[in-house]
Parts: structure tokens; C-alpha cells; sequence
């Protein structure tokens, strides 16, 4: 084979072609040509990086929304159950009042004491046990430990014997628990 001549500075066409791409592999797994790739790779990564960090805004704004939901969400119904917690005892209640309103009318009406008095009794166990039902529970005080914990002394008067110093000796006002919390400390008389 022989070489063409060109006019190329009197370089034969291999020779130029050696020279000028000398450095360059067209192998693409020989390091040669790792640098033919960059640029691109360089945007592909940008345009990659770019897509992730739109696509984690976004979940992060869906998040934030989300978030935001459920705060309006929970505040309403928060707002819901207060006003109408209340609503279970009040509805267990009104049997009561009905049997309240009985009681007023058989008072007015009736002669015999006794008659009256078992039918206000009556009214006022129901009651007990409407409440009982719901969660409420009388604290026993009388005679037991002063504890600052369940009681409140509204006075101290001198104990009859020593073994009633420091206990309660009398009950001014009840105190009562709401599924095993106090809500009313009962207010007490203790001997000194």
C-alpha cells in the first residue's frame, strides 16, 4: 500500500491523521476519551441535581400543606368536643330532671310527708347513680388521715382524743374523683 501525498505541509494523510488525533481513543472504555464525555455528563448531572432538588420542594411544600391540614383539621374538632363534651352527661341527666319535675308536681299536691320525702330520695339516688355511671366517686375523708394531696382545712378545733389528731373530724364539703383524678378537693376539719 502506499501512502497518499496531500498538500498537506507534504504530510501523508496518516501521518496527518496521527498527528491530529493523537491523545484521542476511539475506544470509549480507554481513558483517552473520558474527557470527550465531561460536558455532557456535567449537564446531566445539573439536570439531574436540578430534578431532585425540584422534586424535594415539592414534597416538602405537599408536606408543609399536609401539616398545615391537619392543624385546621385537629383545632376544629378540638373545638367540636369541647362543645360538645358535656353532651353524654347532660343527656343522662335529663331522666333526672324529668323525675325532678314529677317529684315538684307530687310535692305540691300531696299531703302525706313520708310519701314525699321517698319520692325525693328516689330522685336523688338516681342521680348518685347517673353520675356514678359517668366516672364520679365521693372521696371518704371523715376520720381518715389529714392529706393535703385530697384535703383542704378550712379549721383545726382540739381533737377529743389523741388518736383524732391529724385526722379529719368533719366533712364541710365533699370532695369527689373523676375517673380515679380529684377534681374537688373536700374541704375538712381536722383535730389538733
Amino acid at each position: 500500500m502506499k501512502e497518499k501525498q496531500t498538500k498537506n505541509n507534504g504530510k501523508t494523510f496518516n501521518e496527518y491523521n496521527e498527528q491530529e488525533t493523537a491523545g484521542f481513543n476511539s475506544d470509549e472504555n480507554v481513558s483517552g476519551t473520558s474527557y470527550l464525555n465531561d460536558e455532557v455528563i456535567e449537564e446531566n448531572a445539573i439536570e439531574k441535581l436540578t430534578d431532585e432538588l425540584q422534586a424535594q420542594k415539592d414534597k416538602y411544600l405537599r408536606l408543609v400543606a399536609e401539616f398545615d391540614n391537619f392543624k385546621k383539621r385537629n383545632a376544629k374538632e378540638r373545638i367540636e368536643l369541647i362543645q360538645t363534651a358535656g353532651r353524654d352527661v347532660i343527656y343522662s341527666l335529663l331522666d333526672v330532671l324529668d323525675d325532678c319535675d314529677r317529684a315538684e308536681k307530687q310535692i305540691q299536691n300531696s299531703n302525706d310527708i313520708m310519701q314525699v320525702k321517698e319520692g325525693v330520695q328516689l330522685v336523688f339516688n338516681k342521680l348518685r347513680a347517673v353520675l356514678h355511671s359517668k366516672g364520679l366517686k365521693q372521696m371518704d375523708s371523715v376520720h381518715t388521715d389529714f392529706d393535703v394531696e385530697k384535703h383542704e382545712a378550712i379549721t383545726g378545733i382540739p381533737a377529743p382524743t389523741d388518736e383524732l389528731k391529724g385526722k379529719v373530724l368533719d366533712e364541710i364539703q365533699k370532695g369527689y374523683y373523676l375517673n380515679d383524678k380529684i377534681i374537688r378537693f373536700a374541704k375538712v376539719v381536722v383535730g389538733k
